[in-house]
C-alpha cells in the first residue's frame, strides 16, 4: 500500500457520506511541533492516574505508592517503547557507512513508538517499585492494567490524528478513506478504533465482573495479559505497518513481531489463570487488601486490660 499523505482528509464514506474529517495532526506549530498524538497520550495517563488513585484501597495501596509507580513508570514506558521500536526497525536508524544514527533513534518527535515495549517497562517499573516498598508486585498490576487499558484506549487516537496504525483496505460499512501520497484513495480497516474499543470492554470487563470477585492478587493483570492479547493477535494481522521478527519466517511468511509475543501472552496468561483458580485456589482472605484490612484492625484493637 502507498504512503499517506501527511493530514490526509478522513472519512467514513459507509457511514456518514462525503463528510471530512481535516484537523492537522499538529495542535500547534512550535519547534518539532506539538502534535495531539503527544496531547491524547498525556489525557490518557492524567485519566489513567486519576482512575487509579481513586481505587487504590480497594487495593491495599498507600498514595505515595500509585505516584511513585507513575512517576517512575511514565519515562521508563516512552524509553521502553522507542527502543521496542527501534530494535525492530534499526535498518531505519543506520547510516549509509553501517553505523547506528542516534541523532534519528532518540527522535520520538518523528514517531515510532510501541505499546508492548511501554507495557514491558511498566512491568518492570512495578516489579522496582513493589520490592522498594515491600507489597506484593500482583497487588499493584491488578491496579496499573486498568489504568494501561485506559491509556491505551485513549492513546490510540493518537493514531487517527498521525493517520497511522490503519489496517488493509476493506468494504465494510465502518471503512476509512485516506489519500496517498499520489492523489489516490484508499478505503481501509481502522484498526485503530478496534483496538480502542477492544480496550474499553476488556476494562468495563475487569471494573464490572473481574475484580468484584477478585480470588488472588494477579487475577487483573492475567486477565488483561489474555484480553489484550487476544485483540492485539487479531488486530495486528489486519494491519499494514507491523514490526516483523528480523527477517525470520513461519511457514514461508514474515513473523510479526505483536502477534508472536501475543500468543505467548495468551498462552502464559490462560495457564495462571487456570492454575489460580482450579489448581490452586486460594482463600480471599489472601489478598493483600484484605491483609492490610486485617493488620489494620488488629492494630486499632485496645490493648489487653485497656478499656474498649
Amino acid at each position: 500500500m502507498e504512503r499517506i499523505m501527511t493530514d490526509s482528509p478522513i472519512r467514513f464514506p459507509g457511514l456518514f457520506g462525503d463528510w471530512a474529517f481535516t484537523l492537522s495532526s499538529k495542535a500547534l506549530n512550535v519547534g518539532h511541533g506539538v502534535y495531539w498524538y503527544g496531547i491524547l497520550i498525556a489525557m490518557g495517563l492524567l485519566l489513567a492516574l486519576a482512575f487509579c488513585m481513586r481505587r487504590r484501597a480497594q487495593y491495599g495501596l498507600k498514595e505515595e505508592d500509585v505516584l511513585d509507580t507513575v512517576l517512575w513508570g511514565i519515562p521508563f514506558a516512552v524509553l521502553g517503547a522507542r527502543l521496542y521500536y527501534v530494535i525492530f526497525y534499526l535498518d531505519l536508524y543506520q547510516n549509509t557507512d553501517g553505523s547506528f544514527n542516534w541523532g534519528q533513534a532518540v527522535a520520538i518527535w518523528d514517531g515510532g513508538l510501541a505499546i508492548y515495549g511501554a507495557v514491558i517497562a511498566t512491568v518492570i517499573v512495578g516489579v522496582v517499585i513493589s520490592r522498594v516498598r515491600k507489597f506484593p508486585f500482583f497487588a499493584l498490576m491488578d491496579l496499573v492494567v486498568m489504568g494501561l487499558l485506559i491509556g491505551q484506549a485513549v492513546g490510540r487516537w493518537g493514531n487517527f490524528m498521525n493517520r497511522e496504525a490503519f489496517g488493509t483496505e476493506t468494504t465494510l460499512p465502518w471503512r476509512m478513506q485516506l489519500t496517498t501520497v499520489t492523489g489516490g484513495l484508499v478505503e481501509v480497516h481502522p484498526t485503530f478504533l478496534y483496538e480502542s474499543l477492544w480496550n474499553v470492554v476488556g476494562l468495563l470487563l475487569i471494573v464490572l465482573v473481574v475484580s468484584k470477585g477478585r480470588r488472588f492478587d494477579g487475577e487483573n493483570t492475567w486477565f488483561y495479559f489474555l484480553w489484550y492479547g487476544i485483540g492485539r493477535f487479531w488486530i495486528e494481522g489486519l494491519r499494514t505497518d507491523s514490526l516483523y521478527l528480523f527477517d525470520w519466517q513461519l511457514f514461508g511468511q514474515p513473523i510479526r513481531v505483536s502477534q508472536a509475543l501475543s500468543l505467548v501472552m495468551i498462552l502464559v496468561s490462560a495457564f495462571m489463570l487456570f492454575y489460580h483458580i482450579k489448581l490452586h485456589p486460594r482463600s480471599r482472605e489472601a489478598l493483600y487488601v484484605n491483609r492490610v484490612a486485617a493488620r489494620q484492625a488488629e492494630e486499632e484493637m485496645p490493648a489487653e486490660g485497656e478499656n474498649a
